[in-house]
């Protein structure tokens, strides 16, 4: 039994995560906004003895040192950051201005390798070592045909950058630090049109999370295994 703690556990991917880690035996860490809105993940507390829940708003950094202090001492085998935005849908080349960039690119890279080396401490006391980090499609340079999108690609992009340099600097320490793909979704971001659902992503996320070892570590795989150019 290993200890996961999952960032963005209120809706969307994170629920389903908690859900089917909980669900085959794990303990789970859930962390979410302190908005309490999160009947789903509530109803899996009320439950599952092996689920803590604890608040974490990813954009604050007072917020994720709290959380470093209260899960001091608490071992951690696998930690996946989860929890991101979107941003505006619509702008492009000309519409594009620097406040809500700033905010999607602190919501999508710089919080989570902030949370990871807040937890560092955590995750050198677990078994598992491995830093996971959800990430899109969308932030592979090589793949980028269709343009637009400017301020999610480069998010993603810049979150890919420092997980790479995360690879290199804690290979040392056989941890393993890798950015997954999760396709294109039916949730609330992903929208009722996407090709596949939530349970199909994290069941493949979830595929690729146990097997991945040190060879792997630095990769950008999709949730069925596959390898994304970056």
């Amino acid at each position: 039994m290993a200890t996961f703690l999952v960032t963005g556990a209120s809706r969307g991917l994170g629920l389903e995560f908690v859900r089917q880690l909980v669900g085959r035996g794990e303990n789970v860490i859930a962390t979410c906004r302190g908005d309490r809105s999160m009947s789903e993940l509530d109803g899996l507390y009320d439950t599952h003895e092996n689920l803590q829940v604890m608040e974490l708003e990813v954009a604050d950094d007072k917020s994720i040192a709290t959380l470093g202090r209260q899960l001091e001492g608490q071992a951690i085998d696998v930690l996946i950051n989860n929890a991101g935005m979107y941003g505006p849908r619509s702008l492009s080349i000309g519409d594009l201005e620097g406040d809500g960039w700033a905010e999607v690119m602190r919501g999508n890279c710089i919080a989570p390798i902030l949370i990871a080396q807040t937890l560092l401490p955590n995750l050198r006391e677990g078994a598992g070592k491995k830093l996971v980090f959800i990430t899109s499609k969308m932030g592979s340079i090589a793949d980028n045909r269709g343009g637009g999108s400017y301020v999610y690609r480069s998010s993603k992009s810049a979150l890919n950058a420092a997980v790479k340099s995360l690879s290199v600097d804690l290979a040392g320490e056989d941890f393993v630090s890798v950015v997954l793909h999760p396709g294109w979704v039916q949730t609330d971001m992903g929208g009722p049109n996407a090709l596949i659902d939530a349970e199909t992503s994290v069941s493949g996320m979830l595929r690729v999370i146990d097997r991945v070892g040190q060879p792997d570590s630095g990769g950008f795989f999709a949730y069925d295994g596959a390898v994304i150019p970056w």
